[in-house]
């Protein structure tokens, strides 16, 4: 086992049953009041574990979560990396703004394979997400490639822009497309030529992630390749066109589309291109990066694949090295809770439905595919439906429940790890019935999981990776507008311990956050944590 070896915890008891860990995605601790969609939905289950003496609430954004400061939002990629690590990293956002700073970003082979591609007359098209969220992409790190480009002498450059409309305002998509279509004007000068090429909302055009949905990243491949969607000479006028014909339409839901001149696309990507798909978070990104990478592609006819270098922001699958090519290098993740725990031969279960089954897998484990030791491990998908979520709030949260209650009964494994993706994914709806169904959902289906882990005379443990239901709207003016993004509230941490085998106390450091959550789950399993761990939450009495 080697420098992976754990230490026993002094006067610890085994316990018969699992520690069966829940993340509740999406749902934070809010104000309490009626935008709060936690707070008004029915939760008997949480009501009655938020007096628990094991009770808590962490911080699940900001630098807490390597995030670069407290002004942003955390997500379910940061979270889940930080809850599986057990320490702080610097994540997508701030890894890319402190190459961007350091010039590192533009110092590297991909970037002179950009140079150099397009110093022979080709297009650079750079690919991803329009907005200052800073979940995805941000709008600074575009800027800041465009004015690098044209420093570097890059005559010819097309984006293809994606509108956000969940990390940020549900219909904010002018405020961005605007400035940077003016930018790029103001940047065609001294014969360069930059312009918009192509779009679409993020749910429907090229961000599809873990295979939900396919036909996602084939509207993108139509609009940016080959310059197939409907036509509009600007991103701006496509914008106010959907806007106009659908009222109700919001930015992450706009069809695809494709900018022309005297009828002609103005952005195909061509033989001997460049592209750069400039988000920095990975799980949206990997699907259209193998659509440009892979040889053998079967998910879609791609009907014309031009040979261009494509490179992304960062590796988005370093198991599987997609892209081959990238800006920045990723965040070194090193010594995970999972690598830990299979060091000492403890099995474990994890499991989510697809739209969170990465996090519960590839983020946990520190963004690395695959098992760790898979005669120890087994993970297990259960697909999501194909439709917007605030048509089926409860999602398969029953499915996961059964699966789970069945791993516990079983007796096979001692740490099991689920995600209700409810709260997070209905809450990017800004449907307030839907946003309060699937709480209630998570409730009903934890009440049922407690069972179970009572009966197995186990320890669950309850938390989340960041805030979303807990803020379904703002109000200004009188006027309510639906909130999408995730919050910056803090999260609920619980342990409800049925074996009654330990005596735990709280023994909270001076900002309790995700990352602190590892070196617990390695107590509650008898085990000190390592010592570079940011430490437990919990001690022994």
């Amino acid at each position: 086992m080697g420098d992976l070896e754990l230490k026993p915890l002094a006067g610890y008891t085994a316990f018969p049953g699992p520690l069966v860990t829940v993340i509740m995605d999406g749902m934070g601790i809010g104000p309490g009041d009626e935008s709060d969609g936690v707070h008004m939905a029915y939760t008997p289950v949480l009501d009655a574990l938020e007096i628990e003496p094991l009770f808590t609430r962490l911080k699940a954004h900001g630098t807490a979560v390597g995030m670069p400061s407290d002004a942003d939002m955390g997500n379910s990629e940061v979270g889940h990396n930080a809850l599986g690590a057990g320490r702080i990293f610097s994540q997508g956002a701030k890894l890319v703004s402190e190459a961007i700073e350091s010039g590192k970003i533009f110092a590297g082979r991909a970037w002179d394979e950009v140079c150099r591609r397009t110093g022979q007359g080709a297009t650079l098209h750079l690919i991803g997400m329009i907005s200052d969220g800073n979940v995805h992409s941000h709008i600074d790190h575009l800027y800041a490639l465009l004015e690098r480009a044209a420093a570097d002498g890059i005559q010819q450059l097309r984006v293809h822009g994606l509108l956000d409309g969940r990390d940020v305002g549900e219909k904010s998509a002018l405020s961005y497309f605007e400035p940077l279509e003016k930018k790029l004007a103001e940047l065609s000068t001294n014969g360069r030529d930059y312009r918009m090429a192509s779009g679409g909302g993020r749910m429907v055009t090229t961000m599809d992630r873990y295979e939900a949905d396919w036909t996602v990243v084939e509207n993108g491949w139509k609009a940016h390749v080959l310059g197939e969607g409907r036509n509009f000479s600007s991103a701006t006028e496509a914008i106010r066109t959907y806007y106009k014909e659908d009222p109700k339409l919001t930015d992450q839901y706009m069809p695809a589309f494709v900018i022309e001149h005297d009828g002609q696309p103005v952005g195909t990507i061509e033989d001997g291109d460049a592209v750069v798909f400039f988000n920095f978070r990975g799980d949206r990104a990997i699907e259209i990066s193998r659509a440009f990478e892979e040889p053998e592609f079967k998910p879609f006819n791609r009907k014309r694949v031009p040979d261009v270098f494509y490179a992304g922001m960062m590796q988005y699958d370093g198991d599987a090295h997609i892209p081959q090519n990238y800006l920045v290098e990723p965040p070194a993740f090193d010594r995970t809770l999972g690598q830990y725990l299979c060091a000492q031969q403890v099995t474990s279960y994890a499991i989510s439905e697809t739209q969170k089954f990465g996090h519960v897998t590839y983020f946990w484990n520190g963004n690395n595919s695959g098992y760790i030791d898979e005669k120890l491990e087994k993970y297990v998908e259960i697909p999501s439906d194909k439709i917007t979520f605030d048509l089926r709030p409860w999602m398969k949260a029953a499915e996961i429940t059964d699966a789970v209650i069945s791993a516990v009964k079983s007796g096979k494994y001692k740490f099991i790890r689920l995600n209700y993706a409810n709260g997070d994914m209905v809450g990017h709806t800004g449907v307030v019935p839907s946003i309060r169904i699937a709480v209630e959902t998570v409730d009903l289906c934890l009440g049922r999981l407690l069972n179970a882990v009572s009966a197995a005379k186990g320890v669950a443990m309850i938390t989340a990776d960041h805030g979303n239901a807990d803020c379904m709207w703002t109000e200004k003016n009188g006027q309510r507008s639906p909130m999408v993004a995730h919050t910056k509230n803090p999260v609920p941490f619980i342990i409800k311990d049925y074996a009654d085998t330990n005596r735990f106390a709280l023994h909270l450091p001076d900002t309790p956050g995700l990352s602190n959550v590892a070196a617990t789950i390695c107590n509650l399993l008898g085990y000190e944590p390592p010592p570079d761990y940011d430490p437990s939450l919990i001690r022994l009495f």
